[in-house]
């Protein structure tokens, strides 16, 4: 095997297989490699350790089927079996979720999807998510494929939770460190007068948590700003107004411009991430575009994640650990 690795750019190249960083805290772009064949252990090896130093890799021009897409992922981890999927969803592969956009939620919840997502993300930070955060055991990571998108509009951006929660000041630091905050399912969703399905169907299935405000990186080590703005209610012990203000100050700076990384999809691209320590913005500027925009995604899944002082989180309510 022959590995170079080359300090000045932080390319890495393994038997012509290569990661070169896209960004300087996020993101990494790998050449080289078909992921619709076999891989061998080195290359595993090798996306392995960029999904864990550059937060989320990149994948262009790559032909992939389900049975393909899931046998990558299996490489990395056990895949998610999700017992409900959107109508879009491939059948007999229950592992592999697939969103179609406009077509997937236009009149669902008897609304369209314009509506929908100005209810659900009615301020700016709203957006940024992990995937399934307010789970007890949210999936470890995401394997994203592009089958269609459209000429121009809906990208998707990271954001590198461990380099945000190294930015924050050292007394800001020592004080988030022993915090824990309630995620849950829905927050922050505006019902509409009246009867409201979508409403009703965030209570019929509510899912909350008690995470650590600062997790630690089961593989890494590093401690891991662990907030977002589509999951997380409140800062337990504090009250409301103060930690309305402590998790804007502390989105904000995970979403700095400086930690993230913005990504044009095209057909055939492939992103993965480390749910762990990222957190993304799903696209909202092309929702007026009369183009579809055809994804399907595969979860690995995650464990149960521990604060600072060793303790773990704690459920609310929900699914217990390895059930969806």
């Amino acid at each position: 095997m022959t590995t170079h690795r080359a300090p000045a750019d932080q390319t890495e190249r393994v038997e012509g297989v290569e990661v070169k960083p896209v960004a300087g805290h996020i993101g990494a772009e790998i050449t080289g490699v078909d992921l619709a064949e076999p891989l061998d252990d080195t290359v595993v090896a090798l996306i392995r350790r960029a999904v864990l130093r550059w937060k989320v890799v990149f994948f262009r021009g790559q032909e992939l089927d389900h049975a393909a897409h899931l046998a990558f992922a299996r490489r990395f981890g056990e895949p998610v079996v999700l017992p409900r999927r959107g109508p879009h969803s491939p059948p007999g592969f229950p592992e592999v979720e697939t969103t179609a956009d406009r077509m997937e939620l236009a009149g669902r919840y008897g609304m369209e999807r314009d509506e929908w997502l100005h209810r659900r993300r009615h301020t700016l930070l709203r957006g940024w998510h992990c995937d399934y955060g307010s789970r007890i055991d949210p999936p470890a990571a995401t394997i994203l494929r592009a089958e269609t998108v459209p000429p121009y509009g809906g990208d998707t951006t990271w954001a590198n939770l461990a380099a945000a929660y190294a930015g924050l000041s050292e007394p800001v630091r020592a004080f988030v460190d022993g915090l824990r905050a309630e995620h849950r399912l829905g927050v922050g969703y505006q019902p509409r007068p009246g009867d409201d399905a979508y409403a009703r169907r965030l209570l019929d299935h509510q899912v909350v948590s008690v995470h650590p405000l600062v997790r630690v990186h089961p593989e890494t080590g590093e401690r891991v700003l662990f907030v977002n703005g589509y999951y997380v209610e409140e800062i337990v012990g504090l009250s409301r107004p103060e930690s309305a203000a402590i998790l804007e100050m502390l989105v904000e700076q995970a979403v700095r411009p400086e930690y993230t990384v913005r990504f044009r999809w095209e057909p055939g691209s492939v992103a993965f991430w480390d749910n762990r320590a990222t957190i993304h913005l799903a696209p909202s500027d092309n929702a007026h575009l009369d183009f579809p925009r055809i994804m399907h995604r595969v979860m690995l899944a995650g464990d149960i994640p521990v604060g600072v002082d060793g303790r773990p989180s704690e459920p609310v309510t929900g699914p217990e650990p390895g059930r969806w």
